[in-house]
């Protein structure tokens, strides 16, 4: 890396660390977008003895607040699904303490101006956000929690509010424009009154959002908790872990290996600490036994002609290599689109009247229905040993985080190869591993 290259991560690290105010980088304030937060609330008491009257309206009134609360958090959950989905254009302030805290693994903030003021940075809406930053962007994976109960005392309480986000920026001042991505989570802590006051009948049917904290998956995950209780999985860390995540993502890639195809296209759940975990839809596909790779490429290549197959290439491979069971490897062929369900789409007209007749006997369909699929990447040539550690390793790093693998998985190794055969330059191959339904947070 040279001189200018450094300094312009010295850049970054210096506008990442920066506790507060436009300039501050930080998912928290970065993000307006994330995880589903419980939120436990307290009415204050009044500040002064309530007269005869404005007891009588408070009583009547206590019946309905809890109702009323209730329809304001999901008018607020319905707010912060828009606001994700805008980026923050605009930022809906009434929801908002006037003294709402911002907390994330690099920064803390404290004010909406403050953390508006980061969002805007980061979405290239200011001219220090024109310059280091581009295609910023947010998806937002879940809403959750803002239950709303009456506590033994009759005050009103709420859960929090949680969001699972996945973001993505480019770090566009660095000449290789490198792309950094955090996913995790946002807890939103939330009251009843808002900026009202103390008196009882001003916070009936009124909440507002009094502080958010964002945990990031690849550095705040606890090891050994459930994937399913965020508000006990998650951990806050040295901020100097974040700093470091983050500079990690910014260094260059150096020159990698052709594709084969174009991809077989992904929705990212999880940028996890050694993994990813990946949302792909139900796809059709060809498949064919073989016991050396570049023969299967060879027949799959063959018959595929003309139907535009995708990357990558998926190999299954069983553990016991004495059973007698053959090595499958899958090439997609076509996908759901969104809004087309969860089922594999109808396979090309070509394929299904070539598909076993013939010099394709070997050769048939095979439908994969969506799934979350959790991803480990490896750079060594693709040989047994290798396939097998790298498979170990990931599903140790699954029982880490509290994930849960289909019930037969751990009978074979599924992996994947991108690259073009004979290709020069780093690889990219992968271990994959289903994860049951329920196993994972992602609904």
């Amino acid at each position: 890396m040279n001189g200018t290259s450094r300094s312009m991560l010295r850049l970054l690290l210096a506008l990442a660390s920066i506790p507060q105010g436009v300039t501050s980088f930080t998912t928290s304030g970065l993000l307006k977008t994330l995880p589903t937060v419980y939120l436990s609330s307290r009415l204050n008491p009044p500040a002064k003895l309530m007269s005869s009257t404005e007891a009588s309206v408070a009583n009547e009134s206590i019946g309905t607040s809890k109702q009323q609360i209730t329809e304001k958090i999901s008018k607020l959950k319905r707010v912060l699904e828009q606001e994700y989905i805008s980026f923050f254009n605009p930022m809906v302030d009434s929801w908002y303490a006037k003294d709402v805290t911002f907390d994330d693994p690099m920064t803390s903030l404290s004010g909406v101006d403050s953390y508006r003021n980061n969002v805007d940075m980061l979405a290239g809406r200011t001219l220090m956000g024109k310059v280091l930053f581009d295609g910023a962007g947010i998806n937002l994976h879940s809403v959750t929690g803002g239950e709303v109960a009456e506590g033994n005392n009759g005050q009103v309480e709420i859960s929090d509010i949680v969001t699972r986000w996945t973001l993505r920026v480019t770090a566009k001042v660095l000449p290789w424009k490198p792309e950094a991505v955090f996913s995790g989570i946002s807890v939103y802590k939330v009251e009843p009154g808002g900026n009202q006051g103390n008196m009882m009948i001003e916070y009936l049917g009124r909440v507002s959002i009094i502080a958010q904290t964002d945990y990031w998956d690849s550095i705040n995950i606890k090891p050994m908790t459930s994937s399913l209780v965020p508000q006990q999985q998650y951990q806050k860390v040295p901020k100097s872990v974040a700093i470091n995540d983050f500079l990690s993502q910014l260094k260059p890639e150096g020159f990698r290996a052709a594709a084969a195809a174009p991809e077989l296209p992904y929705l990212l759940l999880r940028r996890g600490n050694g993994y990813e975990l990946r949302r792909y839809p139900g796809f059709v596909g060809i498949q064919t036994p073989y016991q050396r790779r570049d023969y299967g490429f060879g027949s799959l290549g063959a018959f595929a002609k003309g139907m535009n197959p995708l990357a990558p290439s998926i190999m299954k491979v069983w553990n016991d290599d004495n059973d007698g069971k053959d090595k499958i490897m899958t090439w997609p062929l076509e996908f759901a689109l969104p809004g087309q369900g969860n089922a594999a789409p109808s396979p090309p007209a070509l394929a299904v009247e070539k598909a076993g007749e013939g010099q394709w006997k070997s050769i048939s369909l095979s439908s994969w229905s969506e799934s979350v699929i959790a991803v480990r990447s490896f750079e060594d040539a693709a040989m047994g040993p290798v396939v097998r550690n790298s498979d170990r390793e990931l599903r140790e790093l699954l029982k880490r985080d509290g994930l849960i693998p289909t019930d037969d998985s751990s009978a074979y190794v599924v992996f994947a190869q991108y690259d073009a055969v004979h290709s020069m330059g780093k690889r990219r191959s992968e271990v994959w591993i289903e994860l049951k339904d329920g196993g994972h947070p992602f609904y």
